[in-house]
């Protein structure tokens, strides 16, 4: 199975508007000192929200096939895009009634997180650019 997102510039600005799935719409932005309008998260600034909503989602999964309370769940990631490689830091905080083991087996399934394993696995880039063109010849 594949996972599709499309993005649709908006003209006169750095703001993208992305389609995922075909059905969930978000919009990003860069911030002003780079020449945007800061009206939305930066493309990068997403790949910290997706891997702490893909914890917190995984957790919150597995919690419902075992009956465990995890109470709130708060999933911070702290990501250095600039670092080589790539750095994350992720912090999770519950305040369910949970015991030493419970926890122990919480943070393993955290691991199992789909996008971390994503980042794990590596990645391979195809990427192509077609001129789409009208019948006058300029789009």
């Amino acid at each position: 199975m594949t996972l599709n997102a499309s993005a649709h510039s908006v003209p006169g600005t750095l703001q993208q508007v992305v389609v995922v799935a075909g059905r969930h719409m978000l919009t990003t932005d860069e911030p002003e000192s780079l020449g945007g309008d800061d009206t939305a998260a930066a493309p990068h600034e997403l790949v910290a929200a997706a891997l702490a909503a893909c914890v917190s989602t995984t957790l919150a999964m597995f919690a419902r096939t075992k009956d465990w309370d995890l109470g709130d769940v708060h999933v911070d990631v702290e990501f250095d895009h600039r670092a080589t490689p790539r750095r994350f830091e992720v912090e999770i905080s519950l305040d369910g009634d949970l015991d030493a083991a419970q926890v122990e087996r919480l943070e393993r399934v955290a691991a199992t997180c789909p996008v971390k394993r994503s980042f794990e696995a590596g990645a391979e880039f195809v990427e192509h650019i077609k001129l789409l063109q009208n019948e006058g010849g300029s789009r």
